[in-house]
């Protein structure tokens, strides 16, 4: 059991600034005590401990204190991808059995829509925020504690592979990656954590959930914007910041050849494997990025570089987090140092399982380990290299291509803005690689430029057999590229 995170950190440092959303600024006594009368508004609509409640929330004050609200009447959390088609809100709704759903302005054309044939479903518009909950009336007792095993989360995969799962998240297993994320980068009085990922990221609900547990203020954005994320790290003491690759690389086109002041510690690159020349920028810029490797699944970070190897390890997504075990399989074995295998992780930071799914789980968990999906390798000193998703791997002519290594080939063009890689079918040799790039704005390129760039910087195999010129790539809502879309755009 542990003591009610936000209550005990309030008891602590009722004082110490919690939350800054815009003009917002809140103590922790402030934030629990939004916390407190949200959970007595919503202790009126008759729901029972365990019924699972979905948000489908911009980011702001509203989210941040329902997550706490929920916790204290024993209600699982499920956070809905705002950027999700009206059937896909519908889909997740159902199948994670929802009782309630909590929505704002913005996201009510698509709530409605979404709900229009769910009659059980009850719907709660949080507009005008608090005014149209239910009034007052309840007093609830006091906090107390959390049961590690009870359920916090139901948190759907980003879906970069096919249909999203709802994995169940305890409160164990978020304590557990706040614990891990701590012993590696250590916890400093004056940290500032800037959270411009979806909150409904596990990225970003991590966040929010170790500031409380640490005591840190977290500076929440509603939406991602470079400028502003740029202009919060020179201004508002960011200490840390997470993102991902596309999100690092505007902000270093948006500042230039500015630096960034010494008091940012620390930028957290999660979202798959980073391009390596973006990597090298920073690194020849002085920016403090740490590759991570993550999964909803596990609660965020499983394995995160340690400041001190950012440059000595460029390219690795460093060790695992204590206590996370992690290792590489190889047909079944337990892969040698730098033998490409299958990553796979167990711990306390690992999901139960998938919601209602118990064939799901099987599939994933096997002898206690969860099967990521994902490729890597160990190196001699036991740092792990994420290579791409299983599913993603390109087999031609007998040979593996990683689509992320012909991505970062092919970003590092000066005239490449963005770029992603699928195989297709070739009846010479089984598949072949075939790309879409989109250009920097005002630059021209041609696909016998980007092939013959290719060609001299990669085997012949991996070059791309085809070059599409794109406006745009899909991306998920935590900027992972969704390659079974642009398959399904050559079919």
């Amino acid at each position: 059991m542990l003591p009610d995170w936000l209550h005990q950190r309030t008891s602590l440092t009722p004082d110490r600034l919690a939350l800054v959303v815009g003009d917002l600024h809140w103590s922790f006594r402030d934030l629990d005590q939004q916390a407190t009368e949200m959970a007595q508004r919503l202790s009126t609509l008759s729901l029972s401990i365990g019924d699972r409640v979905a948000l489908l929330l911009w980011n702001g004050a509203p989210f941040v204190t329902l997550v706490h609200a929920l916790s204290r009447l024993g209600l699982v959390l499920v956070p809905l991808n705002t950027r999700l088609t009206p059937a896909e809100v519908r889909w997740q709704l159902f199948d994670a059995r929802a009782r309630l759903l909590i929505y704002d302005e913005v996201n009510a054309q698509s709530a409605i829509a979404a709900t229009h044939d769910l009659p059980e479903l009850r719907l709660l518009l949080l507009d005008r925020w608090p005014h149209h909950l239910p009034p007052l009336t309840s007093h609830l007792p006091p906090p107390t504690s959390f049961s590690l095993a009870a359920i916090h989360t139901l948190l759907y995969t980003s879906g970069t592979t096919g249909y999203p799962k709802g994995a169940l998240l305890t409160y164990g297993n978020h304590w557990w990656s706040a614990m891990g994320s701590a012993l590696n980068l250590g916890l400093h009085a004056d940290d500032r954590w800037l959270a411009c990922l979806p909150l409904f990221h596990v990225g970003g609900l991590a966040i929010l959930l170790r500031g409380v547990i640490y005591g840190n203020t977290v500076i929440v954005h509603e939406t991602f914007d470079s400028a502003a994320v740029n202009q919060a790290i020179d201004e508002e003491g960011v200490t840390l910041v997470s993102v991902v690759s596309t999100m690092l690389q505007r902000m270093l086109a948006e500042r230039g050849e500015r630096r960034y002041p010494p008091t940012l510690r620390c930028v957290l690159l999660g979202g798959g494997p980073a391009p390596r020349d973006l990597l090298e920028a920073c690194a020849r810029r002085g920016v403090p990025v740490v590759q991570t490797y993550g999964l909803t699944e596990a609660a965020s970070q499983v394995a995160t570089l340690a400041p001190e190897d950012a440059l000595r390890k460029l390219g690795s997504a460093g060790k695992p987090l204590f206590p996370t075990e992690l290792r590489i399989e190889r047909e079944g074995a337990e892969a040698s140092a730098g033998e490409v295998g299958e990553i796979v992780v167990r711990g306390p930071t690992v999901t139960p399982g998938y919601a209602d799914h118990p064939e799901a789980t099987a599939q994933v968990m096997r002898d206690g380990w969860f099967h990521t999906g994902d490729l890597g390798y160990l190196d001699e000193e036991g740092y792990l290299y994420v290579l791409d998703r299983r599913d993603d791997l390109i087999i031609s002519g007998g040979e593996n291509v990683y689509p992320a290594e012909v991505e970062a080939v092919l970003r590092s063009h000066p005239a490449v803005e963005d770029a992603g890689v699928v195989g297709v079918p070739d009846e010479r040799w089984g598949q072949v690689p075939a790309a879409f790039v989109v250009a920097r704005a005002g630059v021209e390129v041609t696909e016998a430029d980007l092939k013959s760039f290719c060609d001299a910087r990669l085997a012949r195999y991996k070059v791309p057999t085809y070059v599409n010129l794109v406006p745009s790539l899909p991306r998920n809502a935590s900027g992972k590229l969704l390659r079974r879309v642009l398959a399904e755009n050559l079919k």
